[in-house]
């Protein structure tokens, strides 16, 4: 998300997480079997006829990503790349499943990619990075655009596209499973040994939406910082907007970051030890009143942090309530970056009002109030809780993905791991860690969860930023080691940056464990922390 922020600050309308899996750290198999680009052979999946499949050889070399999102990845073997066309009788469909095939050191593996925003699938770098891996990898478009292109949303009668929104939710995740199983087994004569769905934000909710509801299609699932509840969660995240329309006080970025900063820094020592971090944000209570009356200077301008700011910003963590109290959904973690959903603009006549996040927005404008010309800035509190009930009780069914019932992933052997940053600033991770305890209650223990779905949560880290952007972490290879041997993760070892941008070294523990400096040692390397368990709040 990162890549996101840079492109929004240089004036780009974006609204998505690039998800680049990183390299299975395991060595390759080197499955021996030969490529045919030429014959490649095909059954529709239940509901759907194919329409075309194209097999085409490529040179590899830099793949450069389509899209705003972009994104270049180098030194790509050569591959065939397999496009099958997929429709849905009556629905007026046109679905792309794409499958990279390496020509040889092929792994024996297969790896799916997910989406972000609103689009379904990869644009290019994170097929190319799993080719170059050794893997055989596959994506769909859904039958829709780019991550922003919500022209499909609506039809021309102005209601819901009940069938393309289908395809976003889950029935085109499923199919290109199968597509692309087909293709590999097709292209190589022979199986994948295993096989392996990758996502983070949109692509961790397919991951979630694969291990409910079709728990048989992959032996692996990697669903990073997932927008689960995807019907909460959009409307919830337009409510930092909502606070600042209502309460007419907009932060400026400098004041906004004076808040973060302020809480991290009373917060760091919670692990033991000052290091940048702050090691479990949800136990991070800082009172943002402290900062009432505190100079900040801003692009040469000092200003002066007011009650009023205060009180915007204690909305803003505190998360979306009703006009009664009642808590509707988690706010922004303390120690994430506010800017990222409390964004502000100034207008031609001078005067500061806020940037809504567009993926929110295009949520509330066409599913909600299907009018793509509706101010969300005229929302006020009563009106967004009115808005927050209508979004799950008309998509929870839908595209929801918080059903906490993984029985039938956990009899067929699947195994599901998680990674979520603590100061993620668009999906709340709160959100994540009770999905975690729902699953806990449902089959219940943490120790039965624990045979098959582990969660990670990483201190400091934005959104998707253990994908190399603020920080990394190899959770495919752990992922990896727990599928073909038996190796459960207890911890994910990582490269965290902390708050004055240095990187560190820590061993995330496994939820709901949280790290502590163990008195000596450098506080920047992995061993001088320890995993204890904490009391559940």
């Amino acid at each position: 998300m990162r890549r996101l922020l840079a492109v929004l600050a240089a004036g780009v309308p974006l609204a998505a997480a690039v998800y680049l899996p990183t390299a299975s750290a395991e060595p390759r198999t080197h499955a021996s079997a030969s490529l045919n680009c030429d014959t490649v052979s095909v059954k529709a999946p239940t509901g759907a006829e194919v329409e075309s499949v194209t097999a085409i050889r490529q040179a590899g070399g830099t793949i450069h990503g389509t899209g705003i999102l972009g994104g270049t990845v180098t030194d790509v073997p050569s591959y065939c790349e397999v496009t099958v066309t997929l429709a849905h009788p009556g629905d007026g469909d046109h679905v792309k499943v794409r499958t990279w095939l390496p020509d040889s050191r092929w792994n024996g593996r297969f790896q799916a990619l997910g989406g972000a925003a609103y689009g379904a699938g990869d644009n290019g770098v994170g097929l190319g990075t799993a080719v170059k891996n050794g893997y055989a990898a596959t994506t769909t478009d859904a039958g829709l655009g780019d991550v922003l292109d919500t022209r499909w949303a609506l039809d021309s009668e102005g209601r819901v596209n009940t069938a393309l929104l289908a395809n976003l939710a889950s029935r085109s995740q499923h199919e290109a499973a199968v597509v692309g199983k087909q293709v590999v087994a097709s292209a190589y004569a022979k199986r994948a040994a295993h096989s392996y769905f990758t996502g983070c934000s949109t692509g961790g909710r397919q991951g979630y939406a694969e291990a409910q509801r079709h728990p048989d299609d992959y032996d692996g699932i990697l669903a990073d910082a997932p927008a689960i509840n995807w019907a909460e969660y959009e409307p919830a995240t337009l409510w930092p907007q909502v606070v600042m329309n209502n309460e007419k006080t907009y932060p400026t970025g400098c004041e906004l970051d004076a808040f973060t900063h302020a809480a991290v820094k009373a917060c760091d020592s919670h692990d033991g030890v000052k290091d940048g971090l702050v090691n479990d944000a949800s136990r991070c209570h800082f009172d943002p009143r402290r900062l009432i009356g505190t100079k900040v200077v801003c692009d040469g301008k000092e200003l002066t942090i007011t009650p009023a700011d205060a009180a915007v910003v204690r909305k803003i963590w505190d998360g979306p309530r009703t006009a009664s109290g009642r808590k509707l959904w988690s706010g922004v973690p303390v120690g994430a970056d506010l800017k990222g959903l409390a964004g502000t603009e100034v207008a031609p006549d001078g005067t500061v009002k806020g940037k809504p996040f567009p993926v929110p927005a295009l949520w509330v404008q066409l599913w909600l109030k299907k009018d793509p010309s509706f101010d969300v800035s005229t929302i006020t509190y009563s009106q967004f809780t009115q808005l927050f009930k209508q979004s799950k009780a008309e998509y929870d069914k839908v595209i929801g993905t918080g059903d906490p019932d993984l029985s039938a992933f956990r009899k067929s052997g699947g195994k599901l791991l998680t990674w979520h940053g603590q100061a993620d600033e668009f999906i709340p991770t709160q959100g994540t860690v009770q999905y975690r305890e729902q699953v806990e209650r449902k089959l219940g223990s943490a120790k039965k969860v624990d045979d098959f779905y582990r969660l990670f949560l990483a201190p400091g880290t934005n959104h998707c930023g253990l994908n190399g952007t603020d920080g990394s972490a190899d959770g495919l290879a752990a992922l990896t080691a727990w599928v073909e041997h038996g190796k459960a993760p207890r911890t994910l070892p990582a490269t965290l940056i902390n708050a004055d941008g240095r990187q560190v070294t820590r061993n995330l523990c496994g939820y709901p464990q949280v790290s502590r400096y163990k008195g000596h040692g450098d506080p920047a390397v992995a061993s001088s922390f320890r995993c204890l368990s904490t009391s559940r709040h």
